[in-house]
């Protein structure tokens, strides 16, 4: 079911409006600002925020949303690999910044968001530039031969760090890793803020320590959005 468009950008404007209130990793305005400073989205990624902010789907921020598409096209992207695509919303950013016969390979295990991917994908034009993996991505990851050019983190967070081991044998040489969520709402440098955190909190902790100081990977940890790991692989 298609949102208004009216509505829509109501529905969006809330939910930016919460995130700005209760952003840990940097100050109130400086978070109204920064999702001031764009201009909203339009057409059918509108509709994907407005959806994913009504049914409470995890999705990327709008800036994480346009890095990895400025990152596709900086690097010249032609094959990506996605770890957790829930309704597809950064897949549509990652083709944005790919050549037209760039292909995105992405992993999700729920039928409920690959059916609503893949209707968004159609009605995008860019169904024949994805390729979904259904099932649980440590599962997936092995069975994948081709070599990518980026890589993409957003799924389980406390099985980040076997993603990483699996996934970086597919990846190039001069290829990017990036890792959303490393900040975790402020968590990993501070307490955590409820019982049913504290297991990924504490895999994120583990993981930023080994994603910054990986012998294959020259690395950082951003704060854009929930916090965002950058890795080009240099050996």
């Amino acid at each position: 079911m298609r949102l208004d468009f009216t509505l829509a950008q109501e529905i969006i404007r809330r939910s930016e409006a919460m995130k700005a209130k209760i952003d840990a990793i940097i100050q109130r305005e400086q978070a109204e600002y920064l999702d001031q400073l764009h201009p909203a989205s339009a057409d059918i990624c509108a509709e994907m925020e407005a959806y994913a902010a009504e049914h409470r789907v995890p999705i990327a921020d709008r800036e994480v949303a346009l890095f990895l598409e400025i990152t596709a096209r900086a690097i010249t992207a032609r094959r990506g690999l996605e770890i957790g695509m829930a309704i597809g919303y950064s897949v549509l950013h990652l083709l944005r910044g790919m050549p037209e016969d760039g292909l995105v390979v992405t992993i999700e295990p729920s039928d409920v968001m690959i059916a609503r991917a893949t209707d968004y994908f159609a009605r995008a034009g860019v169904g024949g530039r994805v390729r979904i993996e259904r099932g649980r991505a440590l599962e997936v990851i092995p069975q994948l031969k081709e070599t990518f050019d980026l890589i993409y983190l957003d799924a389980v967070k406390e099985e980040y760090s076997d993603y990483l081991e699996q996934a970086l044998p597919l990846l190039r040489i001069g290829g990017v890793v990036i890792a959303d969520n490393l900040l975790w709402g402020g968590q990993v440098a501070g307490d955590v803020r409820a019982p049913e955190q504290t297991a990924s909190t504490q895999a994120l902790r583990v993981f930023n320590q080994r994603f910054v100081r990986h012998p294959q990977l020259r690395a950082e940890v951003l704060s854009i959005g929930d916090g965002l790991g950058y890795g080009v692989k240099i050996v």
